[in-house]
């Protein structure tokens, strides 16, 4: 049986892998500023053949001896995702191999593979990092006194992962957080919503985490938001901000939700943006 590819860029000296986790459906009622039937016809338009699917990322991250999965997918809860391992091993990637875990978010799909359904750790060598706003969010009391019951379940997944890996949790501001990756601010979607960039030998690659949830939609109407988000008006502030820095800078990004190539360029034609995905490296 041949070994599948997974997409990939070279930065410099880092080789960034996107590693699929699989799907979750999203019903496009939950996209704000936007009637769910135009949502329906973008989705088409792009060749989108399952409109409400939304596609999970995470990315692997090797070079300077060191292994970095940036975030972990699903795990299989709510019926989401559930292969990131599977695929983390057909790239020849043992769980056991990874030593840094680099949050965006403490959304379920995003944490949900970093422990087993018995609650144990998943990669049990590896250090989870993430920005202080992001774990004090999850652990504050009043915060989830206030959630509804379905966030509730959000609190439950997100305290069980942190709890998991509090021997060997690490906080941060913002800056660098290993060499060659700095992190960066992308409030909105959660208040520690982070995004990392990865640079060597001047060459740069963004990881954005979900800047986008829907991109057909989202980066040609970057006032589009979603009911995920914490803060609707933030979070469309930021993706305007980025989504003119990245195609001013000519940067390669990476997402969660990006699809399964993985790898894009934003273009901009006047006041529009469009989307390239990265076929090869």
């Amino acid at each position: 049986m041949p070994v599948p590819v997974f997409p990939s860029q070279q930065v410099g000296d880092f080789t960034v892998t996107a590693i699929s986790d699989g799907y979750l459906t999203a019903s496009l009622d939950f996209l704000s500023n936007i009637e769910a039937s135009e949502a329906f016809r973008m989705q088409r338009d792009a060749g989108q053949t399952v409109p409400d699917a939304v596609h999970i990322n995470c990315y692997v991250v090797r070079g300077a001896g060191r292994t970095i999965l940036i975030d972990g997918g699903a795990g299989g809860i709510k019926q989401w995702g559930g292969h990131l391992k599977a695929n983390l091993l057909l790239a020849g990637i043992e769980p056991s191999s990874v030593d840094t875990i680099l949050l965006t978010h403490a959304h379920p799909d995003h944490v949900g593979g970093l422990v087993n359904a018995a609650g144990q750790i998943a990669f049990p060598n590896a250090e989870l990092v993430a920005h202080w706003r992001e774990v004090g969010f999850w652990q504050d009391e009043g915060n989830l006194s206030r959630a509804s019951e379905r966030a509730r379940g959000n609190f439950r997944i997100a305290r069980q992962v942190f709890d998991g890996y509090s021997d060997r949790l690490r906080t941060f501001d913002d800056g660098e957080v290993l060499p060659g990756i700095r992190a960066m601010s992308l409030p909105g979607h959660t208040d520690g919503h982070t995004g990392y960039l990865v640079e060597s030998r001047d060459q740069s690659l963004l990881v954005w985490g979900d800047v986008v949830h829907f991109p057909h939609i989202q980066i040609e109407r970057p006032d589009v938001s979603i009911a995920f988000d914490q803060d609707p008006t933030r979070a469309a502030t930021t993706r305007s901000r980025l989504l003119d820095m990245v195609s001013s800078e000519g940067l390669l990004i990476a997402g969660m939700h990006l699809g399964e190539l993985g790898f894009a360029r934003i273009k901009r034609t006047r006041n529009e943006y469009d989307l390239l995905y990265m076929t090869e490296a």
